[in-house]
């Protein structure tokens, strides 16, 4: 058996610069995922979450033992979107958001194996969103992307920058869900310092 890969080392698209937008390739890649609507600041993100979390740890633990293929548990990601997306900017407001939360899990995990680990789940502790829960792959491609370090609320100004000046300046136009990469856990860091990717797809104008 390899050792365990740690996909965020492996992949150039998990690294990006500090305020510093980058254009950038992205492979498609499969997820679970899960969706919803509003507040991340309510029992809804939270019950999400929470559903997402022990199936890939189950993922991860049939990996190694079925394939003998070892991996570090990705972090949670997260697509963004609105009808208006000033809400996201200039006239913020968290209430009109909609949201699929990720999971990033290898390719060679199965749709078979995704079935084992929800069932296994379902006959335990069952989390109240699991049967929400799905496995899926996401086609990003080009994309423009920067490391924001500090609060989720301080994120608007950068999130500005890409995407009325740099991605503009750059020839191209924002297409797709804006995508957030959560490269820090909340619970154990303290806000000022939290690191997130900010991802925007992008095509030629």
């Amino acid at each position: 058996m390899t050792g365990k890969i740690d996909f965020k080392r492996e992949l150039p698209c998990y690294t990006a610069k500090r305020d510093s937008p980058q254009v950038t390739d992205v492979p498609d890649l499969q997820y679970l995922m899960i969706d919803g609507h509003g507040d991340p600041n309510t029992h809804a993100y939270g019950a999400a979450v929470s559903a997402l979390y022990p199936v890939a740890y189950k993922l991860k633990f049939a990996s190694k033992k079925q394939l003998e293929r070892d991996y570090v548990v990705m972090p949670l990601e997260g697509l963004w979107w609105a009808d208006d997306m000033d809400t996201f900017t200039t006239a913020r407001d968290k209430a009109r958001w909609d949201w699929t939360l990720m999971v990033m899990v290898p390719g060679w995990i199965t749709a078979d194996m995704f079935d084992d680990a929800v069932e296994q789940l379902g006959s335990k502790e069952r989390p109240e969103r699991l049967d929400d829960v799905r496995l899926e792959s996401l086609s990003e491609g080009r994309c423009v992307q920067a490391l924001h370090i500090g609060t989720f609320d301080d994120e608007a100004e950068l999130l500005r920058y890409m995407h009325e000046e740099f991605i503009p300046q750059q020839g191209l136009t924002m297409v797709g869900k804006h995508h957030e990469i959560y490269l820090s856990d909340p619970r154990r860091v303290e806000p000022a310092k939290l690191r997130t990717i900010l991802r925007q797809p992008v095509t030629d104008a």
